[in-house]
């Protein structure tokens, strides 16, 4: 137990003990025009006194822009490189199989929650879809009474032993919300709230869903809607005392032509013609098991080649190809987007703006996408919030900012 509340050394970053709770905010989707269209309407009060008397930051997430290599980026405060994760999907190449990314034995780092609670910390962690939850979740004693971590999708069937709270529906007291609707995220923020009222966690990390985003470009009614929600939450969690700290996983954007279709460039014929029939192979690490509102297609890809394949050609020709903003060896792609050589396949391929990279038309089920395809993954989806209601002071004017830096500020630079 941390007893004498010092700094804590994670991932080779110190991290202060907190004197007050401080709420961590993940708004999956989220590039910034959202929120600065809904402060511009008025939808969001609280937010612009968050940005006229707090910070009002931008910063990098990893890529692959996707959820998964995001979120666990900013528990551990570190890159893919260092915590293994680099995708909602994966191919093992040791058991030649496609795998989703969800599982804890594919971390290779500890967490910032794991660490502070072994020294004594309460930490609540609450997240919209199961899949992340145990990634979240990674390494926490759900029986000591000093941890707790649910998903909106499940409430319902939470245990004390495999979540730290009984029933977590109960505690809301509100319906379970359909896995594709606003409703997933509001069930966040309500368990936030009471949660904090009632346990007043040391550490609070709430994950939201993208469905929004995905359907509704920033502006738009129903957009200014979910956003004005978040912003009534954040003020009761900030009449608590919490210090709060907005970023996000990755941004968003169009990625369908003038007629609303999908705009896709498809990796697996052009690789064929290249190579020969199957030669190669597309995986494409925006899969998960909540496809309806992309169809697994966004802006980044990485392929398997033949042992025999020439790489730098393969790269140089598609280069060349309109939609692809860049295709990068596996060396030089994980050094650029700091991954792990052992999880990314020969070649990454990463789309140009609005434009998506996919596989081949018949592997991608588009009949849930009822609305013109917005996507992520990509360079154009790189940039996120990073809003927090405290005035921040010494951050490095030398280096990028991360989401993932998103601890070292609500932790270690709150003026």
């Amino acid at each position: 137990m941390n007893t004498t509340k010092l700094p804590l050394l994670i991932n080779n970053r110190t991290y202060a003990w907190p004197d007050q709770p401080v709420v961590v905010v993940c708004i999956d989707g989220s590039e910034p025009a959202y929120i600065e269209h809904a402060v511009a309407a008025g939808r969001m009060p609280f937010t612009a006194k968050m940005i006229k008397h707090g910070a009002d930051l931008r910063a990098d997430c990893v890529i692959p822009a996707f959820t998964n290599p995001n979120n666990i980026s900013i528990i551990t405060g570190a890159p893919p490189a260092v915590h293994g994760i680099c995708g909602n999907f994966f191919y093992d190449t040791n058991d030649d199989v496609e795998i989703m990314m969800n599982d804890p034995k594919l971390l290779r780092s500890g967490t910032i929650f794991q660490s502070f609670f072994d020294h004594g910390a309460k930490i609540t962690i609450i997240t919209a879809k199961d899949k992340l939850r145990k990634l979240l979740g990674s390494g926490l004693d759900y029986t000591s009474g000093r941890a707790i971590c649910f998903s909106s999708e499940k409430a319902n069937e939470t245990t004390m032993v495999e979540h730290g709270i009984d029933d977590a529906q109960h505690l809301v007291g509100r319906p379970i919300p359909s896995v594709y609707s606003a409703d997933l995220s509001a069930f966040i923020f309500d368990a936030g709230v009471k949660l904090m009222a009632r346990d007043r966690p040391d550490l609070m990390y709430l994950s939201t869903t993208d469905y929004i985003q995905h359907k509704h470009a920033p502006g738009t009614s129903v957009a200014n809607d979910f956003y004005a929600m978040m912003d009534d939450y954040w003020q009761k969690l900030d009449a608590m005392g919490a210090v709060i700290a907005l970023t996000a996983d990755h941004g968003m954007t169009d990625m369908h032509d003038a007629a609303g279709d999908p705009d896709v460039v498809y990796l697996q014929p052009i690789l064929d013609a290249m190579l020969g029939q199957k030669a190669a192979r597309v995986i494409l690490p925006i899969t998960d098991p909540y496809v309806v509102h992309h169809g697994a297609l966004g802006g980044y890809a990485t392929a398997y080649l033949p042992n025999d394949a020439n790489v730098s050609k393969v790269c140089a020709d598609l280069n060349a190809i309109d939609g692809i903003e860049i295709a990068l060896s596996r060396a030089d792609a994980c050094a650029r987007f700091e991954l792990p050589p052992d999880r990314v396949g020969d070649i990454v391929v990463i789309a140009t703006a609005r434009k998506a990279v996919g596989s081949q038309p018949d592997k991608h089920d588009l009949s849930g996408l009822k609305d013109p395809l917005r996507s992520h993954g990509g360079l154009s989806t790189q940039t996120v919030p990073l809003i927090v209601n405290r005035p921040v002071r010494d951050l490095p004017t030398d280096q990028r900012l991360r989401n993932f830096d998103v601890f070292d500020v609500a932790l270690n630079r709150i003026a």
